[in-house]
């Protein structure tokens, strides 16, 4: 089974946690698929765990601790899944905080800058990719909400700032970065 990056809609849409299996299965990456946006990526034999993981270790953003404050938004960590772009559930409200304080709260009109990371296993280009799919994900999701496309630019870093070396710190490098412009 072939699963390719979802469109902002299917995000929105389900607002599932959908989650890559890094257990046992062997999972090969795939080319994006035809109509993909130029950064998504495939990725094939990808399967759901047997459990959800701890809230605290299984989200996808890391909100910088400036925009915690001004927007008044409560602090949370937030990772991604194994090989995964997809947005859970519980990150959807952090995200419409921030994405009203940037709209109409004390951000009003402020860029931020969406910054993907991976873990340091998989290839450097996978994993820039996957960085960038990550913080195009978030990106799609506060556009949804009414951001300017302008004021949420994304960048992936891959693997580059990684230090885990077991499955607690290869969840903590597995993140998006939400973090203000200068």
């Amino acid at each position: 089974m072939k699963i390719g990056f979802p469109s902002s809609a299917v995000v929105l849409a389900t607002s599932a946690l959908t989650f890559g299996a890094c257990g046992g299965a062997k999972q090969t990456h795939a080319a994006a698929p035809p109509g993909a946006p130029p950064n998504a990526i495939g990725v094939a034999n990808m399967q759901p765990p047997t459990t959800v993981p701890n809230a605290s270790t299984a989200s996808n953003v890391s909100i910088a601790a400036d925009i915690l404050r001004a927007c008044d938004i409560a602090d949370r960590n937030a990772y991604f899944a194994f090989d995964s772009a997809n947005l859970a559930e519980f990150d959807l409200g952090p995200l419409d905080d921030v994405a009203t304080c940037f709209i109409r709260g004390p951000m009003s009109g402020r860029k931020l800058q969406l910054v993907g990371h991976s873990d340091a296993r998989g290839a450097a280009e996978y994993n820039m990719a996957l960085g960038q799919a990550r913080a195009q994900a978030v990106a799609d999701y506060l556009v949804s909400q009414g951001v300017s496309p302008a004021n949420v630019p994304s960048t992936s870093r891959g693997a580059m700032d990684a230090t885990g070396r077991d499955e607690t710190g290869w969840a903590h490098d597995r993140r998006v970065d939400v973090l203000l412009a200068k």
